[in-house]
């Protein structure tokens, strides 16, 4: 009986010391595919086009490879066109080039490591068409146009500093003054001049009505000139949707497919008060030449969870988004 535990004893032993050492000082935390977000597009030709993209995590692997991808589909991957960029996290420029002109691509920044392949936010922008198709305002900003029916429009926001006199519009940034203007204002939106490119400026209704805020050639549009433009497209109820861009919206971006190619991009506006309103995602708001009242001016709205464009007046001190029309 004895040596039969003596036997236990050193089988249990054999057991115990075959096992595994503990060591609790060497597991590795677990890799995730890179974190990173998509810079605004800068530049737009017919052929090019500048981003990038900014890295704020590694996601515990180093990055081997990073670029931007892009695709006339609206989910682009590394699977279809792409640049390489350098590695490592921090912020890069990209320069996009083989487009082609009066096209829509879709783009987001993207950064490898041996988890796999993270991706930025997706953008869309617009490859210039011919110059035949383009409109230049006194600054010498190119902008693409594109005719619905019988109008010819901006088919970007217009984001100009001088009246096309040459004369300079006002730049006004603090709250309070642009609340008591009763003269021409404008300020980029949210207040900041990094967002000229991708989505103009704000501009107080009495910039519009001086009469010259568009280029040479061109006009704010009338309040008839909306409606218009909202016939050809099937009437007010549905011309929205066929106006607002498929992504850059909140959900559920009703009615959305930008037939027209009026691109019409989810910018808010400066209120009445001078206040900010940076809501991105849920509408755009544009000025119409015609005043409504002492106080009041038409202008035309698009919101997301609403395929309809809807024509009303509103205090001529907003800041809102202009788009011009051919003469």
């Amino acid at each position: 009986m004895y040596k039969k535990y003596l036997k236990f004893a050193a089988l249990l032993l054999v057991v115990v010391f075959s096992l595994p050492a503990c060591d609790k000082g060497t597991d590795s935390p677990a890799q995730t595919v890179p974190v990173l977000t998509t810079t605004v597009i800068s530049v737009i030709t017919q052929g090019t086009a500048v981003s990038g993209g900014n890295i704020t995590s590694d996601g515990g692997a180093v990055i081997t490879t990073r670029g931007v991808c892009w695709s006339t589909n609206d989910v682009p991957t590394i699977a279809y066109s792409k640049t390489i960029n350098g590695t490592g996290t921090g912020s890069f420029t990209a320069n996009v080039t083989g487009l082609t002109a009066n096209t829509v691509y879709y783009l987001r920044a993207y950064a490898i490591n041996s988890a796999g392949t993270g991706y930025g936010n997706t953008i869309s922008f617009t490859t210039l068409a011919s110059s035949e198709n383009t409109v230049t305002d006194v600054d010498g900003n190119v902008y693409r146009t594109i005719q619905i029916g019988t109008q010819v429009w901006m088919a970007e926001n217009l984001k100009v500093t001088k009246f096309k006199d040459g004369e300079t519009i006002p730049h006004v940034t603090a709250v309070s003054a642009w609340g008591n203007l009763t003269t021409p204002g404008f300020c980029w939106s949210n207040n900041t001049p990094s967002n000229k490119e991708t989505y103009g400026g704000w501009y107080n209704w009495y910039a519009v009505n001086t009469g010259k805020l568009a280029p040479a050639g061109w006009h704010v549009p009338t309040d008839a000139e909306w409606k218009i433009l909202a016939d050809y497209l099937g009437g007010v109820a549905v011309a929205g949707g066929k106006m607002k861009t498929r992504i850059g919206w909140f959900n559920p971006n009703t009615g959305a497919t930008n037939e027209s190619g009026f691109s019409a991009i989810s910018v808010p506006y400066r209120n009445y008060d001078g206040t900010i309103s940076w809501n991105i995602g849920d509408g755009a708001y544009f000025w119409s030449t015609d005043s409504f009242s002492t106080t009041n001016a038409m202008g035309a709205r698009l919101i997301c969870d609403a395929q309809d464009l809807l024509l009303y007046d509103a205090k001529k001190t907003y800041g809102r988004s202009i788009r011009c029309v051919k003469d």
